[in-house]
């Protein structure tokens, strides 16, 4: 049985490590055109080349997403060299960091947490829709862990902790799915949980014992891509592959508008207009 991806352009941020690179090897056995991102360019340039054994049309690009400059300018690469993607997949992110009492700011002086796991995407995101990209979907790597936002301390400038960032900055990423979801009609945006403590980077930085494997977030990340490729109801939010409820805040349109306006000032500079 083919793949239901089979011969779709599909964008994997977070590419070279983890749950990332093994869903880009996933998807080019799977027969796809995988465009792989990471931060390391050597990094990418080894993922290149392994994909390229399954197929000649794999592409690399690198940018740090703890810059909106570098985020704004992985954008405009992909939709000038990628002018047919078909489905981005924001898998990108950090943990709670070694310290979780260290308050980590990004290279434009943003909250670590809240400009790699939400803003990034935002950004990323925004800039390909305003190309009309991508044609068939958009995957959201989320979690479990959620925690209601602070919309008046969206960086967590009092009472700093890294596992109640992370947690934020995931909550808002599952808010800005369901905005997507409802105001673009003909796409298809889900969010989901890949699972509980994997075996990756993220989880051993934090000194946390694996639950599972990572191979097991890829099978949570095809699942919903599958999901999202057969049409159906967009903007929901998995949990592995089974449709559930996110925290309430995900649900509120006040909350999200008042998320989304805070998110356009931030980028606002990094926006094509």
């Amino acid at each position: 049985m083919n793949p239901a991806w089979r011969g779709l352009s599909v964008l994997v941020t977070g590419a070279t490590g983890g749950i990332g690179r093994l869903l880009a090897e996933a998807l080019a056995r799977g027969g796809a055109r995988p465009l792989v991102h990471g931060r390391d360019a050597r990094k990418v340039e080894d993922l290149v080349e392994v994909l390229r054994r399954q197929g000649d049309s794999a592409r690399g690009f690198v940018a740090d997403l703890a810059s909106l400059e570098e985020t704004a300018r992985l954008a405009r690469e992909v939709a000038r060299e990628a002018a047919d993607l078909d489905v981005l997949i924001n898998n990108a992110g950090v943990g709670f960091g070694r310290d979780a009492h260290l308050r980590e700011q990004s290279r434009d002086g943003l909250e670590l947490r809240f400009a790699v796991n939400y803003l990034a995407p935002f950004l990323l995101t925004e800039t390909l829709l305003a190309r009309s990209l991508p044609r068939r979907a958009v995957i959201n790597v989320a979690s479990i862990g959620q925690e209601a936002l602070d919309l008046d301390d969206l960086q967590l400038a009092h009472g700093y902790d890294g596992v109640r960032a992370y947690r934020r900055s995931k909550l808002a990423l599952i808010m800005l799915t369901f905005d997507l979801a409802a105001s673009r009609p003909g796409l298809q945006v889900h969010a989901l949980h890949p699972g509980t403590f994997l075996d990756t980077g993220m989880v051993r930085e934090a000194r946390l014992q694996p639950l599972g494997p990572a191979s097991r977030g890829v099978d949570s990340i095809l699942a919903v891509l599958e999901a999202a490729l057969a049409g159906g109801a967009s903007g929901r939010y998995f949990d592995e592959a089974q449709p559930t409820q996110a925290k309430p805040q995900a649900y509120d349109p006040t909350a999200r508008r008042r998320l989304r306006e805070a998110s356009l000032s931030l980028v606002s500079r990094f926006l094509d207009r």
